[in-house]
């Protein structure tokens, strides 16, 4: 309605700042992503048959994400630039997960929960980043027990599909 005042303030979050408890954070994801991501491509690259573009997705998913996160402590809005490489390191699970799926079921098992993994790692980071939709009092601190959890569940996801994507190599 016209008039009307926003159910909850509207305000830059911490997540888009540049406070340097969260810029600790920024550093330590940023060089996690490099390793995370460049990890998943090279799974995919050395044990699966995707075409060129699956390939191209996850490679430059994986290099654009801790380039972003870097730049982002100079320019805090630039992580609104996150969503393109979270995007294509997606779509190239999400292909991999409609299309090329090694036949070993565990192998394959891993995929998925790589894919369910990083897809709860982009939600939380729509949710709790950009604020898409309101965020509850006991999660809006960037450093609080309900946040950790949320990324422990998305941490344990993509570790564990590493470890059952990587059977390929048995």
């Amino acid at each position: 309605m016209i008039g009307t005042a926003a159910p909850y303030p509207v305000m830059a979050s911490v997540e888009l700042t540049r406070d340097p408890r969260f810029a600790r954070r920024v550093r330590r994801l940023a060089g996690v992503s490099a390793a995370a991501l460049g990890l998943v491509w090279w799974l995919a690259a050395m044990t699966l048959e995707a075409p060129a573009a699956v390939d191209a997705a996850l490679v430059v998913g994986w290099l654009l994400m801790p380039l972003t996160l870097v730049a982002s402590l100079a320019r805090p809005r630039f992580r609104y630039g996150l969503v393109l490489p979270a995007s294509l390191v997606s779509i190239g699970l999400l292909a991999v997960c409609i299309g090329w799926l090694p036949d070993d079921r565990l192998a394959a098992a891993g995929w998925l929960l790589m894919t369910a993994g990083v897809a709860v790692g982009g939600g939380l980071g729509l949710w709790l980043w950009y604020r898409l939709l309101p965020v509850p009092a006991r999660l809006d601190d960037p450093f609080s027990a309900g946040r950790w959890v949320l990324i422990g569940v998305h941490v344990a996801l993509v570790v564990a599909g590493f470890a059952l994507a990587a059977r390929a190599f048995d």
